[in-house]
């Protein structure tokens, strides 16, 4: 007769607990975050009811387009399989050239397939969220010392090898970055490719770079996982062969 509510009062304590830790309770505590869900929190919840989405109930996957300086923010249910495309971006600033990045201080933003890990709530570039550059590819296929780090999707409009979204856009894309989070998408895919590879595109750059073979080669590699994408509008399987390649 004693146990029963002893232990019931330890579940209620530790639902509160859990409850009270969340992650977005957690980033609350940043006055960035504080005042991006003043201005954005309203904005945010009528476009994902627009896409029968909610802030309680979703997960992201970000497509980047170097050439075109576009970030599109993908979205879906837990529960689906398919995303749909719910916003898209103009980066506010790109440095170096198409290809992708492959030693510290080279000005390059990355190409290939990556995660979020990292939120930055306290950002220098106000609030960023970090890539796992470099990745497993990135390592094998670079003979560098240094492979570099600290690649971000962050605020302000200056960059060397990140995305800059200005202060007003990463308000929106790191707060639906915390809803996924918060909703257990522990790894947000961050796909980011050189260009759009349609058939049309890829005969015109591998005609441009045609004297630069790894490349060509390397973005042969990439089209098979963006095709998959394009047709499935589903998160990858990818796995990184011996070689550094991707393997879908």
């Amino acid at each position: 007769m004693i146990k029963f509510p002893i232990i019931l009062l330890l579940g209620i304590t530790l639902l509160s607990f859990t409850l009270q830790n969340d992650f977005l309770t957690q980033q609350k505590k940043y006055e960035r975050v504080r005042t991006a869900l003043n201005e954005k929190q309203d904005y945010l919840e009528k476009k994902l009811k627009d896409h029968k989405l909610t802030p309680n109930n979703i997960n992201l996957l970000f497509i980047a387009y170097k050439d075109s300086d576009t970030l599109e923010v993908y979205a879906k249910t837990k529960q689906e399989k398919s995303y749909t495309k719910l916003l898209s971006y103009k980066i506010c600033s790109r440095s170096g050239e198409l290809g992708p990045k492959r030693k510290q201080g080279d000005g390059q933003v990355p190409e290939g397939f990556y995660h979020i890990n990292r939120f930055n709530p306290t950002s220098s570039y106000y609030l960023s969220l970090g890539l796992n550059y470099p990745n497993q590819s990135d390592k094998v296929k670079s003979k560098a010392a240094n492979l570099g780090g600290d690649i971000f999707i962050h605020g302000s409009c200056v960059t060397i090898g990140c995305m800059p979204m200005t202060d007003n856009y990463i308000k929106e894309i790191y707060l639906l970055a915390i809803y996924a989070r918060n909703n257990g998408q522990d790894k947000i895919p961050v796909y980011v490719f050189p260009f759009r590879m349609t058939d049309t595109n890829m005969r015109n750059y591998k005609e441009k770079y045609s004297p630069n073979k790894d490349l060509t080669a390397f973005w042969d590699n990439l089209k098979t996982g963006y095709d998959k994408f394009i047709q499935d509008k589903s998160e990858l399987n990818i796995k990184v062969s011996g070689s550094g390649d991707y393997i879908y």
